[in-house]
């Protein structure tokens, strides 16, 4: 048998612990019509193996720029080199995406990745088209552009390379360290507790690693912002003065958070986590986030999606300004890029000469 391509009815509890991955079961994809189930009748089974390889495929794409019109997030246009993402972490929004290739949320989502392979070449057209309009572009808002894989791929590298030559602005959002070589970034610091890194986001960098990026770029002159993120109510929220404190002595300038969301299959995946790592507090941590969600589990809607409502939420919210505040960090979501200074390249991919 195939762990990668197990399904939690093949695993019943669904309680397999992969070396290095954060997902403990491998659920059905939400949108397959054919399921199978699978019954302990107490006849042998196959060992499952401890650990499971990454699986890379190219993604061909047509257009690489998405475009966001939500109030609840500060840029109109983002670029995700990758889908899927090895870093692991349990709580990551992005984990139901994988259905939309028939795969799963849970160790699929982790060991089966996607590249966009000619990413560079799609964005230099897209820039180049006279109907295109200059914005800032995120990238890595939905998995990180900066996973272990990059280091080989360089797909984010071959985008900035491109945004570079025509002087487009940009951010980027990752908690990985290989973002030291290149511009402007939001680091994202969850915790800075390594035992609790270590099963909440496996193989992402580890707390003092992800300090070291802030003080390093703050140190070379970048404006630097971190996001606590995702505060998880009883989980890491005790760690909110104590992260606020280390990234403004990094260095930072700015600082925002985002409540744990919990779409579609997210759910049980994390409910799996609570189980198997703070089994004793698991039924109070859904019944704060429960608290800040008007009841449910998750709250799709745009104004608190990303903040939550209710008592606790204002709660968070004052804490968190208040220990801005006392640091001296900004809490203006991004902080504004210029774009005059844009150059379209030529249809042809030749930039304009400026005489």
């Amino acid at each position: 048998m195939d762990p990668a391509k197990s399904t939690d009815a093949e695993h019943p509890g669904g309680r397999i612990a992969y070396d290095g991955r954060g997902a403990l079961s491998n659920p059905a994809p939400r949108f397959r019509k054919q399921h199978s189930e699978t019954v302990q009748d107490g006849w042998y089974q196959e060992q499952i193996e401890p650990s499971i390889a990454t699986q890379v495929r190219p993604e061909p794409a047509r257009s690489i720029i998405a475009h966001n019109d939500s109030p609840d997030i500060p840029f109109e246009q983002s670029i995700n080199p990758y889908r899927g993402c090895e870093h692991g972490c349990i709580y990551c929004y992005a984990r139901p995406s994988h259905a939309y290739m028939d795969l799963s949320p849970g160790i699929d989502f982790e060991t089966k990745i996607f590249y966009k392979h000619d990413a560079a070449r799609l964005l230099e057209q897209e820039l180049s088209h006279p109907a295109y309009v200059v914005k800032p572009i995120t990238i890595g808002a939905n998995t990180d552009p900066y996973q272990p894989l990059e280091r080989e791929l360089r797909v984010t590298r071959s985008l900035l390379e491109v945004l570079e030559r025509t002087r487009h602005p940009v951010s980027l959002i990752s908690k990985g360290t290989m973002i030291l070589r290149d511009l402007d970034l939001l680091v994202s610091v969850t915790t800075l507790d390594p035992e609790l890194k270590r099963t909440l986001e496996p193989r992402a960098a580890s707390p003092a690693a992800r300090l070291r990026v802030v003080r390093e770029l703050a140190a070379s002159g970048i404006p630097t912002g971190v996001l606590v993120a995702p505060i998880i109510p009883a989980v890491n929220d005790s760690e909110i003065e104590r992260i606020l404190a280390a990234i403004a002595a990094a260095g930072a300038i700015r600082a925002g958070y985002v409540l744990l969301r919990l779409p579609h299959e997210l759910k049980a995946l994390f409910r799996q986590w609570l189980d198997q790592h703070l089994p004793e507090r698991a039924e109070h941590v859904m019944a704060l986030i429960r608290a800040a969600r008007n009841g449910r589990e998750n709250d799709p809607n745009f104004g608190s999606r990303m903040r939550g409502s209710g008592p606790w939420a204002q709660l968070l919210h004052d804490r968190f300004a208040l220990a801005c505040k006392r640091h001296g960090l900004s809490t203006d979501r991004q902080r504004p890029l210029p774009v005059h200074h844009f150059r379209r390249p030529e249809r042809s991919g030749q930039l304009t000469l400026e005489l």
